[in-house]
């Protein structure tokens, strides 16, 4: 019994772990379609200089996830926590390169 109740577990994690894996390409997706237009009227044609600008104030990943949840509710967009993410990791890999 106790076989079946720790295979059942060790399952039921491994599931629940496994529908959670950031997907970066989809971080990349929500943040252009989402994201990068607001940043675009306020730093310029491409936007993606407020994450490379010299005075830029997120300094850590969590600092970067409590931005971008920011962002999330100016916006009224409901992402769920993987969404978040996503875009967190998109973001970290591409311009930030924080330390998880």
């Amino acid at each position: 019994m106790k076989t079946l109740y720790l295979t059942s577990s060790l399952f039921i994690l491994f599931i629940s772990n496994s529908s959670f894996a950031v997907d970066i390409k989809r971080g990349q997706e929500l943040h252009d379609s989402n994201c990068i237009s607001c940043h675009a009227a306020i730093y310029g044609e491409k936007g993606n200089e407020i994450y490379t600008r010299e005075n830029r104030k997120i300094d850590s990943l969590s600092g970067l996830e409590t931005q971008l949840k920011r962002c999330k509710n100016s916006l009224g967009s409901n992402w769920p926590e993987d969404q978040i993410l996503d875009v967190q990791h998109y973001l970290n890999s591409n311009f930030y390169h924080f330390k998880e």
